[in-house]
């Protein structure tokens, strides 16, 4: 079969399981994990108090691209995301680049996750060093099983692990509220210029660039298009409610954590350690704060790992489909699992994860999230009048502040993604040539 026809090739049917509340829960799942719990302090390390406001613009570009999102997965309600959009309303190249660029991001990201479960499970239990990578690589397998379970355990698991989460952060903004009312750090004067930082507006754009990736998990919601009940009504919903909660969560805890021990100390924390929260939750009057919050983080990483799997599975059951990777990843078995494709994914992020942490995956993904958005914008452009659910100025937006936030991160990141687009282009194309008809 030829790589260059726009039409899928179709497997099996996915089943039907997911309402909204699952699907909101799945994309805070996704969300709610390294970026609040680490990627916060990252960002203002780079911007220092102005991060507030990066969240905020962060979110208004999230927004342009989740609305975008919900229009093609309600028009197309397929496994793969932008991968299939782009195979749909644009061409094959731009297809394969936005699945390329999601499974090179996301399987370091998840891999990340792994090691960061393990670096707060070291800290609350005081677990030796040399026992990380072992511990990263038992949750991977643990995970990579339950979601070859099927759709309906995923959404159980991921149902607890999200109220964890969501329990910690509460008690960290609730107990916070006092520390950051009388904290030395609300150094909120300097907000727009940035505490002074040399960098000024260019630290605070890659600061928002770094602070998109935190909300990108409601892309999640559209990979799993084809598992979710009346797709064109409830995937829209399901989006803007996962966007609205997230940039609610974002903006309590980012004010409680700036304002109570200043954006500077945050930052330092998130190199000391990969535990910003918890050295924020230590100065408060309520002892018990910062071990739940260890908690909530442990949770996190593993509801990220979780939607991660599931997400990741879902592109190569895609690209299995279209003839981007062997047909054996198409398979759906008698639960309506993609086993292989799911099996597949856990043990690409297996082997990442016994390489240790990536020092910059946070600003990888950066780059190849917003280039998977920008397409996902022009894909949105491409749709006919009758399937558009919001005016053509949304994507034409969202495809303007994707392209220009991707080259505000280090120019040695987007650098090397670029070369990685055209290595992953080459190769298809050779692959091409070489299959048989």
């Amino acid at each position: 079969m030829s790589t260059e026809s726009g039409a899928s090739r179709q497997g099996p049917a996915l089943v039907r399981a997911v309402g909204v509340p699952g699907a909101v829960l799945m994309g805070l799942g996704s969300i709610l994990g390294t970026g609040i719990f680490v990627g916060l302090g990252v960002a203002a390390g780079v911007t220092g108090p102005s991060v507030l406001l990066a969240i905020g613009l962060a979110a208004v570009v999230a927004t342009f691209n989740g609305l975008s999102s919900a229009a093609l997965a309600a028009s197309h309600p397929v496994s793969g995301g932008t991968y299939e959009y782009g195979y749909r309303y644009l061409n094959p190249a731009l297809g394969f680049t936005a699945g390329w660029m999601f499974l090179c991001a996301k399987s370091a990201s998840a891999a990340t996750a792994a090691l960061g479960f393990a670096g707060y499970v070291q800290a609350s239990l005081d677990v030796p060093g040399a026992h990380r990578v072992p511990l990263a690589l038992a949750a991977v397998v643990v995970l990579t099983l339950v979601v070859a379970g099927g759709i309906r355990r995923s959404n159980q698991a991921n149902a607890i692990i999200v109220s964890i989460t969501l329990l910690a952060l509460a008690a960290f903004v609730l107990f916070g509220l006092p520390s950051a009312w009388n904290g030395s750090g609300a150094d909120f004067s300097s907000l727009v210029s940035g505490s002074g930082r040399s960098q000024g507006a260019r630290g605070f754009l890659q600061a928002t660039a770094l602070m998109f990736v935190a909300y990108t998990g409601y892309g999640r919601i559209a990979t799993l298009g084809e598992e979710i009940r009346e797709p064109r009504r409830l995937i829209p919903r399901a989006i803007v409610l996962t966007l609205a909660l997230t940039a609610l969560i974002y903006g309590a805890v980012g004010g409680v954590a700036v304002a109570a021990i200043g954006a500077d100390a945050l930052a330092a924390a998130t190199q000391k350690a990969a535990a910003p929260l918890v050295t924020v939750a230590s100065s408060f009057s309520v002892p018990f704060v910062a071990r739940l919050v260890a908690v909530g983080a442990i949770t996190a990483m593993l509801g990220v790992l979780l939607n991660l799997l599931l997400g990741l599975s879902r592109v190569v059951l895609a690209m299995a489909r279209r003839g981007d990777a062997p047909s054996r990843f198409s398979a759906v078995d008698a639960h309506g699992s993609p086993r292989a494709a799911v099996l597949l994914v856990g043990a690409i992020i297996a082997l990442l994860t016994t390489l240790g942490s990536v020092g910059t995956t946070w600003s990888f993904s950066a780059f190849t999230v917003l280039v998977y958005y920008a397409i996902t914008n022009l894909a949105a452009l491409r749709l006919p009048p009758g399937d558009r659910l919001y005016p053509a100025w949304i994507p034409a937006l969202g495809l303007a502040s994707c392209l220009g936030l991707a080259f505000w991160v280090e120019p040695l990141i987007w650098g090397a993604g670029l070369a990685l687009i055209a290595a992953g282009l080459l190769a298809r194309r050779l692959l091409s040539r070489a299959a048989p008809g």
